[in-house]
């Protein structure tokens, strides 16, 4: 993966309790990121899916066009791209991944192309001791009308709760609960 997005800094710290008030906008762009080759053949080996379409260079070429990213590979970026939101959420001490309401992959991603997740604040509601945050995620592929996938991604954050010390810090510069959830 070729990029030169860091994590964000100095962006604006949201109460927990006013989540609320950002439901419905758009919460973050990330920066473009290539998908290389060597970003497939990595996950192939992790997961072992060494489908041809993803790791045979010559056949893909001969048949496809080229090789292709893994479906679960674009989602993998998720966790990653998610550094774009647009705020840190205060007095989060730690986030989880809840699961997707909603995953479609709509596109191939070719070996090579562009990707970047636009972020849409859902819902925020209590849940499981904490607050559920669902995010409709778009990854768009550049040059394509069509997104690699479309998807309602639900995390879980979590604060202190009332009288609990946690030293009053809130998530690392560029680490918001959401993208605190990567740890899961």
């Amino acid at each position: 993966m070729s990029t030169g997005m860091d994590a964000p800094r100095d962006l604006p710290i949201v109460p927990v309790n006013e989540l609320c008030h950002y439901v419905g906008q758009e919460v973050g762009m990330s920066e473009w990121v290539t998908i290389e080759q060597r970003d497939i053949d990595d996950f192939a080996r992790l997961t072992r899916d060494d489908q041809w379409i993803h790791i045979d260079r010559e056949r893909a070429a001969r048949e496809r066009g080229g090789t292709v990213a893994h479906g679960f590979l674009t989602l993998s970026f998720l966790s990653y791209l998610a550094r774009s939101m647009s705020f840190r959420i205060a007095g989060v001490t730690h986030g989880v991944n809840y699961g997707f309401d909603k995953l479609r992959f709509t596109s191939f991603v070719p070996c090579g192309a562009r990707v970047r997740l636009r972020q849409i604040l859902k819902a925020v509601e209590p849940k499981a001791g904490g607050m559920a945050l669902t995010r409709h995620c778009v990854m768009d592929v550049d040059g394509s009308d069509k997104p690699a996938l479309v998807a309602d991604w639900v995390t879980l954050v979590y604060t202190a709760a009332p009288g609990v010390t946690t030293g009053g810090e809130a998530p690392q510069a560029g680490q918001t609960g959401l993208s605190a959830a990567r740890a899961s």
